[in-house]
């Protein structure tokens, strides 16, 4: 019974380090973080959409405030 018991401990540990090891490399493979950074801003401007414009009015305002174009 304890040889078993042993056997199923190590198959266990050698199964999650397995898993483990897939994530990070599917993770690896996954990072685009500028396309994940487009698409986080697309969902937070849908739920929020007065947020985003109060801060494109705001840096607008700033941008032309010290450029001064005219």
């Amino acid at each position: 019974m304890k040889l078993e018991d042993e056997e199923m401990n190590e198959g266990h540990v050698h199964h999650a380090t397995q898993n483990r090891h897939d994530i990070a490399y599917q993770s690896e493979e996954s990072l685009k973080p500028y396309t994940d950074m487009v698409a986080y801003f697309q969902q937070y401007a849908r739920e929020r959409p007065e947020v985003v414009a109060l801060w494109c009015f705001g840096i607008g305002f700033v941008l032309g405030w010290k450029l001064k174009p005219w």
